[in-house]
């Protein structure tokens, strides 16, 4: 039950937002036995995956990634939405290596009137103010930013334990420490930036301020990033992730799609008219809140600069399983998506990036295509 509650919370978190930084919600639909997301498709691989590969990132890398990561937080915080789960390999690289927010599935709206006590999130990238459960907002994901970006100019966490105790006592006490030749490696502005995100008063943690990100923006650091570009994807990244090979680890893709034992395939619902009242709980729930969702009826803004004109009118149905991926598939938006589906028995899902993908009939562009991947 659990399970299924999360999901859908995380579904709905997803209908309130759409920015070009983040991962997308597009469609939503059911059938009887799975319930669908399609999201944003992101062919770049995720940071996890690149830092893997390169060892450590440059510099001018780091800071382009930190800098959109920041205008994708901050969006989120206009929406009174904490992500709390911030680590690398929820930084998602389009293809042209822009770095998107993903996996919202432990984000919650916060309340500056009422902070959120719950343990929440990875432990390595856990704020002071989680652990020490004496209630917190969004400073947290600004936190995490900073751990990440420790990780990548570094190849290693700032705070490290061998037990879950010796971890929290790090996080909590242990002072940030730099390799020896650190200036040989990074600027001054940039060890000043990463201390000011790992500072343990939330009061003077960059981005925590009154001011919240003019406050990152103004930072010496950050002096030659075009912050206007960013929010419209039109700066160039630094590192454009090849396109000729798959970004990802694709034999644990492969291991778990022959582990899968029903794959993934459109199918209409046996009786999508059935009495909800014959259901389990579970089910009755996944009926009752999981309804149709369609991007191209919503009036919001698009992952796109320039999107094509559509509808403001809103659908709230009970899906038909294949008649939905029929009409998800004759859009007209031009839209990158992913496909992933939730099973709703399984009480923790395995997510697979997309081990296959079709051309959208009315796709602009060659890139422009659906990965579908189920959990």
């Amino acid at each position: 039950m659990r399970a299924v509650e999360n999901i859908i919370q995380e579904r709905r978190l997803l209908e309130e937002i759409e920015y070009p930084l983040v991962c997308n919600l597009r469609y939503a639909f059911q059938d009887d036995e799975n319930m669908f997301m399609v999201l944003d498709l992101m062919l770049g691989g995720d940071l996890r995956f690149h830092l893997e590969r390169q060892a450590f990132m440059k510099e001018e890398v780091v800071k382009f990634y930190v800098a959109e990561v920041s205008l994708g937080l901050n969006y989120l915080h206009s929406k009174k939405i904490v992500h709390r789960d911030l680590k690398p390999d929820n930084v998602l690289l389009d293809e042209k290596g822009h770095a998107h927010l993903t996996d919202f599935n432990i984000a919650v709206h916060f309340n500056e009137r009422k902070p959120l006590t719950s343990v929440a999130g990875s432990m390595a990238y856990m704020a002071p103010e989680v652990l020490t459960k004496h209630g917190y907002l969004n400073s947290v994901d600004w936190w995490s930013l900073g751990v990440i970006m420790y990780e990548l100019l570094f190849s290693k966490r700032p705070f490290r334990g061998k037990t879950n105790v010796q971890l929290t006592h790090a996080i909590l006490h242990d002072p940030l420490q730099f390799p020896d030749n650190v200036y040989d490696l990074v600027s001054k502005e940039c060890i000043d930036c990463l201390k000011r995100f790992c500072e343990r008063d939330v009061n003077k943690r960059l981005g925590c301020g009154p001011n919240g990100l003019e406050d990152i923006k103004r930072h010496p650091w950050f002096k030659d990033i075009e912050w206007d570009k960013l929010d419209t994807k039109q700066a160039k990244a630094p590192f454009i992730p090849d396109s000729k090979r798959a970004n990802f680890d694709a034999t644990h893709e492969l291991e778990e799609l022959l582990l899968e034992d029903n794959p993934l395939k459109a199918k209409k619902r046996a009786n999508p008219n059935q009495d909800l009242s014959e259901l389990s709980k579970e089910m009755r729930m996944m009926e009752e809140k999981f309804l149709i969702y369609d991007f191209t009826k919503m009036c919001r803004r698009s992952y796109y600069v320039n999107p094509p004109e559509r509808s403001t009118r809103r659908r709230s149905e009970r899906s038909s399983g294949s008649t939905t991926v029929d009409r998800m598939m004759n859009n007209h938006s031009g839209a990158t998506i992913q496909l992933d589906s939730v099973d709703t028995d399984a009480s923790n899902p395995l997510k697979i990036q997309h081990p296959s993908m079709v051309k959208l009939p009315h796709a602009r562009t060659e890139s422009d295509l659906t990965a579908v991947g189920y959990y």
